[in-house]
């Protein structure tokens, strides 16, 4: 009998995996999933997470998970998730040299130093290196002001090296991909974030009066989403139309400052901690339109999709869009909501009309069925492993 073809190998650098409930962490749940029913042996590198302590384990699809030590600086802000980051990435080295049986090396950014390790294990063990660019780096950072100073420099060099020198770069917008083919980067694709449906329980409009409004936002709160905005906003309808109730629930870098803000322009806002699952869920009962928001400031951004956008889709929630580009495209597409404005009067003036008009919030049908045709995981988890398989076979 013929030798049996040895079993396809994935090597997976990522700054975070499951039981995270992040958006890499979902997407890479629902592709190793896929991966490991084609028949690909799968082995992560990942930091130590919530009841994943530092070690070796086995993932829900049968995955071998190595945990790597962090200094837990993460919640420092901008500095302590780097820190973390080059942690991660300085074990990720040896630990990528000596395990067994990849055919392919992928990479998750961010964080940006775990391009690092993912170059040195895909050249000194001559295997094919993905790239997975869930930002638009090293665009990002320039507007960021993280690409000045030598380390700035440096790591635009690396990732960029990285770029033009991968077998494959995987996008999540249409925008950015445009945006590295025009630069020479060849073999780019774009592979929306996406939700799965199958695990999305669309919710029921609130019933309201004229002048109640319930507005969140649940998520980031860091330098990216602008939610000082939102906060304005809520100030000055809380004399104007005082049905209107905001509530920002998350976590970030910027929520101290976001806080410090609030009180300072009278509590107009209700701010409460990070909530996932059930707890989330809660909110967006409460809520009769959610805001996603990113700063206007930065044109990155443009090309850039809150990965927020296509839960609120699937579960059949009012978004009101404070975004530009293609964010606010398939908002319009997909008849989801409202693109609004950038300014924080531009905020007020929306949410007060929204509060005048009870049936302006009703879902429409048709954002669902946009997401089941453009952005259902399931769906682009699958693509992606012909994309991996075609990449292994070309080597």
């Amino acid at each position: 009998m013929p030798d049996r073809d040895p079993m396809p190998g994935l090597l997976l650098l990522t700054h975070s995996y499951a039981p995270d409930s992040t958006p890499p962490a979902r997407r890479w749940a629902a592709v190793v999933g896929e991966l490991r029913a084609a028949g690909w042996e799968v082995t992560v590198l990942a930091p130590a997470a919530g009841d994943r302590p530092a070690g070796r384990s086995v993932g829900a699809h049968g995955e071998r998970i190595v945990s790597t030590r962090t200094l837990h600086r993460s919640a420092s802000g901008r500095n302590g998730r780097f820190l973390d980051a080059v942690v991660h990435a300085l074990q990720c080295i040896p630990r990528g040299l000596v395990l067994r049986g990849p055919d392919v090396v992928v990479a998750t950014v961010p964080a940006l130093p775990t391009v690092v390790p993912a170059r040195v294990v895909a050249t000194l063990r001559r295997l094919p290196l993905v790239l997975e660019m869930r930002d638009a780096w090293p665009d990002l950072a320039r507007e960021a002001g993280l690409g000045t100073g030598p380390l700035g420099r440096l790591m635009e060099i690396v990732v960029g090296g990285a770029q033009s020198s991968a077998d494959l770069v995987v996008t999540v917008t249409e925008g950015f991909a445009r945006t590295l083919r025009s630069r020479g980067v060849g073999r780019v694709e774009a592979l929306a974030n996406g939700v799965r449906l199958d695990g999305l329980r669309e919710l029921p409009a609130r019933e309201r009066e004229a002048g109640s409004l319930h507005v969140l936002y649940l998520g980031n709160h860091g330098e990216s989403q602008g939610l000082e905005r939102m906060l304005e906003a809520a100030a000055r309808l809380r004399s104007q139309v005082p049905g209107v109730r905001v509530r920002l629930v998350g976590d970030g870098t910027r929520r101290e400052a976001l806080c410090a803000l609030n009180a300072r322009l009278g509590g107009a806002a209700e701010m409460l901690p990070a909530a996932h699952g059930d707890e989330a869920r809660r909110h967006y009962e409460w809520a009769d339109t959610v805001v996603v928001a990113l700063r206007p400031d930065w044109a990155s951004f443009r090309h850039t999709v809150p990965s927020k956008t296509y839960e609120l889709l699937g579960i059949g929630r009012h978004v009101t869009a404070q975004v530009e580009g293609e964010g606010a495209d398939i908002v319009v597409a997909a008849h989801a909501g409202h693109v609004v404005g950038p300014t924080a009067d531009d905020l007020a003036g929306h949410l007060a009309a929204l509060a005048a008009a009870p049936d302006s919030t009703t879902p429409d049908p048709r954002a669902r069925r946009w997401v089941a045709e453009h952005a259902d995981l399931t769906t682009i988890a699958r693509r992606y492993v012909d994309l991996l398989d075609r990449v292994r076979r070309r080597r």
